[in-house]
């Protein structure tokens, strides 16, 4: 590879990449919705509801905003410091520099989540006050190290295999990087709901009964083919509702939460699958993931834009770790963008199937009393944190859905 192929051939890759992520986003995304200016909160939510939510967040925010801003700073200051190549260094294993990299990724991911253990802890206590949380501290604690060890050796096998390909291929390390980077998301997304999920909760399959006959025939009405659904025991830990679709294709199945189905009324139960059953028909799952491909292939030329052939040197593995956490949150506010729109299009999707915006209201209205969700965040914190739209832009939605079908417009409180 002549000096100019070299020069410009990443930059031309990066630029395509780029032009894919982008296209993939605007191409998979709901830009016309209604509904999605939102409702006065005061009308919809009462007094005490709307002082609850602000007294709970007023206490939270404070304690894990501050070990959200922990969790970024620590890698960043470690790894664009002299003090990353000093920690590589003082592990005294020069010659083996694949034992030294998992060493230090599994020391920089415990420091990290040390320091943050007084802010988490005091979130942890706000939540429990709040009845959110019920869980107990061992299962707290097994958590926290749970998440510490799999997202320390997803970063290891990362540092790894990027640094190995540097220190074989040179200049051109970049090229199998990149393929290899897109093969190890798509191979994660297959592979997170049979490894990962049931590492936090256990899932049994629903009992045959008419709720379960319900979902199915649900799913069987919006022609989308789900393998099971299952009930995951969510309530050793909350009492917040939810559910999801996790996996594609063969893995696909429906996910409730075993709390929504203990005192949620049946017909909001069958909104928010039909939610659920939303993302499966417009396989946001596989979409997510070709964007993430894409995305993760993209990393890897702009690591040979900013790094080159230092990125064989084991040395900057730190300055590599704050390079990922760098990108994470700076691509935070599009991931979120999209997240949202891809949420409120699978409540449109709730309405289209049940035609039933009366209940829909109510669900969204107690579902956000129930979670103790943020009525009215901040526009800073909607971009950075917020995956979904506020339950007054939800609620203004089924209102605005019901008017253009001719039916009857849920009465606000």
């Amino acid at each position: 590879m002549s000096d100019s192929v070299k020069w410009w051939a990443p930059r031309v890759v990066a630029a395509v990449l780029a032009v894919e992520v982008v296209a993939m986003i605007v191409i998979s995304l709901p830009w016309h919705l209604p509904g999605s200016s939102g409702s006065d909160t005061a009308l919809d939510f009462t007094a005490a509801e709307i002082a609850r939510q602000n007294a709970f967040r007023h206490a939270l925010l404070p304690w894990s905003t501050t070990s959200w801003l922990l969790s970024v700073a620590v890698p960043l200051v470690i790894g664009f410091s002299p003090l990353g190549r000093r920690l590589y260094d003082a592990l005294h294993l020069k010659r083996l520099w694949y034992v030294s990299v998992p060493l230090l990724v599994f020391g920089l991911g415990l420091l990290t989540s040390l320091i943050t253990v007084p802010t988490d802890v005091m979130a942890e206590r706000v939540t429990r006050r709040y009845g959110l949380s019920v869980q107990d501290w061992s299962l707290w604690t097994r958590d926290r190290i749970v998440n510490w060890a799999l997202m320390s050796l997803a970063l290891a096998v990362i540092a790894l295999v990027l640094i190995a390909f540097a220190r074989k291929w040179k200049q051109s390390w970049w090229l199998p990087a990149a393929s290899a980077a897109a093969v190890l998301v798509l191979g994660v997304s297959f592979a997170y709901p049979v490894l990962v999920e049931p590492r936090f909760n256990q899932f049994s399959s629903m009992p045959a009964g008419a709720l379960r006959d319900d979902f199915m025939k649900l799913a069987a009405d919006d022609g989308v083919p789900v393998k099971d659904v299952l009930v995951a025991d969510a309530s050793k830990r909350t009492t917040a509702l939810n559910a999801y679709v996790s996996g594609f294709g063969s893995t696909r199945r429906l996910v409730v939460y075993d709390t929504l189905l203990k005192d949620t009324p049946p017909a909001q139960v069958r909104l928010v699958v039909a939610h659920e059953l939303g993302h499966a028909s417009e396989d946001d799952v596989l979409h997510g993931t070709l964007i993430g491909v894409l995305g993760a292939a993209l990393g890897v030329v702009l690591l040979q834009l900013l790094l080159g052939t230092r990125m064989a040197d084991p040395r900057r593995t730190a300055m590599l770790l704050a390079l990922i956490v760098a990108a994470t949150t700076v691509s935070a506010p599009v991931q979120n963008f999209v997240s949202r729109r891809i949420e409120s299009r699978a409540d449109f999707h709730s309405l289209q199937l049940t035609k039933d915006p009366r209940n829909f209201v109510a669900m969204q209205h107690d579902l956000a009393v129930t979670n103790i969700s943020g009525l009215d965040p901040s526009w800073w914190r909607v971009w950075l944190f917020a995956t979904h739209p506020t339950p007054p832009e939800r609620i203004a939605m089924g209102r605005a859905w019901a008017s253009e079908h001719g039916l009857t417009v849920p009465p606000q409180r």
